[in-house]
Parts: C-alpha cells; sequence; structure tokens
C-alpha cells in the first residue's frame, strides 16, 4: 500500500464515550458502562515518516498528545516507518469532566490508524493499545482499562486493570436515561491526589463486589460517595438526584461530572433538581455498540 501515487488512505472510527460504576484508582479494579456520546477520529496516512498532526475541532486548545502517540504506537506495533499522518478529531464528550473522553479518544484514534494501514488486530489487543497511548500521553492514573472496554465495546465492564483483565461484561439495561451534570470547570488527572483516593479502598472494595454481583445501581452511588468525599467535592448534585427519583446517581471518574441513571419518566424531575447547580445537564442514553470502522482509498 503506498501513497505514491497520489492516493489518499483514510480510516474512520467512531467509538463512544462511558459513565463510571466504580473508580479503579482507589483497588485496582473498576466497572463503567458505555453511554451514547461519541468521538470520531479520522487518520489520513502521509508520505511524511513519522511526522503526525493531530487537531481536535471541538476542543482546539486541548493538547494532541495522546492522538500523537496513539498513531505512533499503531505504527510502531506493525514496524511501519515510511508513515505519517493527518488526525483530526470531533466529540460531543466534555474533555477533563470524568466522561471517558481520552478513553473514547485513543480507542477512536487506535482503529481509525488501523484502518487506514488496512490492518486488524483483536479487539482487547486494540484497547491495550489505546490504553498504553494514554499512560504514556499522561491522562490517566490506572490506564483506564475499565474505561476504554465500556467505550469499546459497549455495555458494562468490570476489570482488573493491573491485570488488564475483564472479569464481567455483559449488555447494559436500556431502560434508564442517562442524565450529566456537567460543571465548567476541568480536573486534570495530574492535579488529582491518588493518596486520598486510595485512603477509599475499604469502600471501593464494598462497591466493587456490589458491581462484581451485577448490582451495578448500588455499586455507582456507593461509589461516587466515597469519591467525592475524597476528592473534596460536594455529593449534593447525586443526592439531589436520588431524591427527584434517579435509580443511581455519582460522581464520574475523578468528576467533577455527576451522572445519574434515571427512569424516563423521572428525567425531568432530575433536570429540574439540578437547575440549581452550575453548569450543563446533557441527557444520553445508555450504549450496548461496539465502536465502528470504515475506510476510503482515494479521494473520500
Amino acid at each position: 500500500m503506498g501513497l505514491q501515487d497520489g492516493g489518499k488512505v483514510i480510516g474512520e472510527a467512531v467509538v463512544h464515550g462511558a459513565g463510571t460504576i466504580v473508580n479503579a484508582i482507589a483497588c485496582g479494579k473498576g466497572s463503567a458502562f458505555g453511554v451514547d456520546l461519541w468521538t470520531r477520529a479520522r487518520v489520513e496516512l502521509t508520505d511524511e515518516a513519522g511526522v503526525v498532526e493531530g487537531r481536535i475541532l471541538n476542543d482546539p486548545e486541548e493538547d494532541t498528545k495522546l492522538i500523537r502517540v496513539a498513531v505512533r504506537k499503531v505504527l510502531e506495533k506493525f514496524n511501519v516507518s515510511e508513515y505519517g499522518a493527518r488526525v483530526i478529531t470531533e466529540s460531543n464528550i466534555p474533555v477533563s469532566r470524568g466522561l471517558k473522553s481520552s478513553s473514547a479518544a485513543a480507542n477512536a484514534v487506535v482503529l481509525a490508524t488501523l484502518a487506514a494501514l488496512g490492518k486488524k488486530m483483536d479487539d482487547v489487543d486494540a484497547v491495550l493499545l489505546g490504553v498504553e497511548a494514554a499512560i504514556e500521553a499522561g491522562v490517566t492514573v490506572t490506564g483506564a482499562f475499565d474505561d476504554a472496554c465500556a467505550s469499546y465495546f459497549g455495555g458494562v465492564v468490570v476489570t482488573d486493570n493491573e491485570k488488564r483483565s475483564i472479569l464481567r461484561m455483559e449488555y447494559f439495561p436500556e431502560e434508564f436515561k442517562v442524565v450529566i451534570l456537567v460543571p465548567s470547570e476541568k480536573i486534570r488527572k495530574s492535579g488529582i491526589n491518588v493518596r486520598r483516593m486510595k485512603a477509599m479502598r475499604s469502600l471501593v472494595e464494598a462497591a466493587l463486589e456490589l458491581a462484581l454481583r451485577g448490582d451495578y445501581l448500588r455499586a455507582m452511588t456507593l461509589n461516587g460517595l466515597a469519591y467525592s468525599a475524597s476528592l473534596g467535592l460536594s455529593p449534593e448534585a447525586a443526592v439531589r438526584a436520588l431524591e427527584a427519583g434517579a435509580v443511581a446517581a455519582g460522581l464520574s471518574g475523578t468528576g467533577p461530572a455527576t451522572v445519574a441513571l434515571v427512569p424516563p419518566e423521572k428525567m425531568d424531575d432530575v433536570v429540574d433538581a439540578w437547575s440549581q447547580f452550575e453548569g450543563n445537564v446533557m441527557l444520553a442514553d445508555v450504549n450496548n455498540k461496539k465502536a465502528q470502522v470504515s475506510v476510503w482509498r482515494g479521494e473520500p
């Protein structure tokens, strides 16, 4: 496959976001579920060996290191040194709010690069390549294997992030709406106090046990309370959502977003309850669909 003839080789992938059930930072194991927010990556291979240019259309000021590292990881995996790439990503997942924007971006760029190269990988191996890229780019504490799997496969997963193994994976009921409170501030992984979060290990392990039994709703709420306390963030939004009829609510990731699972008939009540809080309210659905990939050769 050569580019010398002037033909473009473009791969595209669409990957979805996720919400936290159990954050893995405290105990090394975690759980997440798919949310139908999305990230799209388009990768065009070039003849400029080793040169990767990245653009994030929805947030142009964001660092593109994750994009560059993810492309390089794929090229290195297949010992391809003669290509560079131009990468464009766009997304409706708010960045650095705990909604798995980095996991979705890493997955999307890896898959789009594979498509552009005409290569295939085992699904979990592709996820792991994205996890490695996220670690190298400094956008994750644990590698976020749980988030990456929920983003890639959809549904709900429970994972061992240290061993990079999937402990449980299944369809997540779509009967609930996903209501998300997104504050304006961002929380960077580089600025969080991991020691304080690990002090909550026993509570988080209790949440994990619930998740391993399939009791995801209680796991999500308990996890959110534990991490809100350790991060010094108020759990008031989660409590108000539960009061208004949510079946589960809690901090997602390291925040500051709060995610609630809500019966459709209670959605307006939860949105009203959150009207007093600073930030935007987003409405989404549970996602059970796997990432989608396409490729063009020549002009798209």
